[in-house]
């Protein structure tokens, strides 16, 4: 029996798993981090610790084991009662005892359990699709005193490219400037009448084109014929979620994906965390989901997860 394989399953929705008369494994809530030294950041996560003072059968895991395993309940407890026995066993004799993508347990030099923790997995579902990434440190100068001596020294000049951009009635003072310079106010006038003639001419031609593109405008005012589609509308309380995103388009992309791949793929709106969730399907039988579940993981994607709740 895969025991830490039903204990990873369960981390990802419960805080406390207990293996009875052996301990339980905890998790906590851990906020985004920055390594100072390394520019890393981590995403939010859960930590995951052991206590060998909880040892009182919850129920929990034997209930999981029996419905994954379609065992009765006794017998799911029996095969829990003698794993712990082997674990125990392999403590008295020194060994460390490792839990896959849990973390390894050991007895120390005093006879008390030590648990090192692997953070292999993020068991925070919110955070699915989220890893580290190492960012440049910023470094910001400030020029404010070299601007203020620049300024004292050099006047302010009219670049090439603001020239450029320049509106034309600019072009056209400046042309009247010139002309008074050089002809007075004759040349003036002679130049301001150019101007006038020349916009005239250009709101004439605009109007005209836009009248003729009027005239020429066809409008087809009849009905589109009726398209009739057969939408088969998942159902269920019971979601394999292959993951959430924090980019809707990256979203998207899974869900074309997944379906290019055979699976019933879908968006199920955005989680209280903004995250884009897509689920493989959606079930109406538990035991369905768990089994479909179970598949995927041992297939396709051993990060799905069973979300259980009623949609909108």
């Amino acid at each position: 029996m895969q025991l830490e394989t039903y204990i990873s399953d369960l981390l990802y929705r419960y805080e406390c798993v207990t293996i009875p008369e052996f301990g339980a494994f905890l998790t906590q809530r851990v906020s985004a981090t920055i390594h100072g030294t390394t520019n890393a950041f981590y995403p939010p996560s859960k930590t995951v610790s052991f206590n060998e003072q909880i040892q009182k059968n919850d129920g929990l895991l034997a209930h999981y084991i029996a419905d994954v395993e379609k065992i009765p309940f006794e017998v799911a407890s029996k095969k829990i009662e003698k794993r712990v026995h082997a674990l125990k066993n392999y403590l008295t004799q020194g060994e460390t005892l490792t839990f896959k993508n849990i973390g390894d347990i050991v007895f120390n030099g005093e006879g008390k359990i030590v648990f090192e923790p692997s953070n292999h997995l993020n068991y925070l579902t919110d955070s699915f699709g989220l890893s580290q990434f190492v960012s440049p440190k910023v470094t910001r100068e400030v020029y404010k005193e070299e601007v203020k001596n620049i300024e004292k020294v050099i006047p302010i000049t009219v670049t090439p490219e603001k020239r450029k951009t320049a509106p034309s009635y600019l072009k056209y003072a400046a042309i009247a400037l010139v002309a008074l310079t050089l002809g007075g106010l004759g040349g003036a006038n002679y130049y301001v009448n150019q101007i006038e003639q020349h916009n005239q001419l250009a709101q004439e031609e605009a109007t005209q084109q836009l009248d003729t593109k009027i005239q020429q405008a066809t409008f087809n005012l009849n009905p589109f014929p009726a398209i009739t589609l057969n939408v088969t509308k998942q159902t269920g309380n019971y979601h394999i979620i292959a993951g959430a995103f924090r980019f809707e388009e990256n979203c998207d992309k899974k869900v074309q994906q997944l379906k290019a791949e055979g699976f019933s793929a879908r968006k199920i709106g955005v989680n209280r965390y903004g995250l884009h969730q897509v689920v493989y399907a959606s079930y109406e039988d538990r035991l369905e989901a768990l089994k479909a579940l179970r598949t995927i993981k041992n297939t396709h994607n051993r990060d799905a997860w069973l979300d259980v709740r009623k949609l909108d």
